[in-house]
């Protein structure tokens, strides 16, 4: 896998953004990506150090209305903190 195909979207909520002040942005990823995979594409992309990832794996979950239903997708999602004072400028102002 190349490495910045590791990452997919940026993960934008109430709560990724509140942790953007700690230094710690949330990706969305590819679901066979380890954490190195993830830290060395981060660094890459965005020219950053990062100091630690986080991954879980996010459940399907139930979506529709009606006779149409349907499960979401499985999906991986990363957590990553930079060194201090490194920030990503993709997000800001988001």
């Amino acid at each position: 896998m190349e490495i910045l195909e590791v990452l997919r979207r940026p993960v934008i909520s109430e709560k990724s953004t509140a942790l953007q002040g700690r230094g710690k942005y949330t990706f969305e990823v590819a679901r066979s990506a380890n954490k190195e995979q993830i830290k060395q594409a981060v660094e890459l992309a965005f020219k950053v150090e990062v100091e630690r990832v986080n991954v879980m794996t996010m459940p399907p979950k139930w979506r529709g209305a009606g006779r149409r239903r349907g499960k979401t997708s499985l999906w991986k999602k990363a957590v990553v903190t930079l060194k201090p004072g490194d920030k990503i400028e993709f997000f800001e102002g988001v």
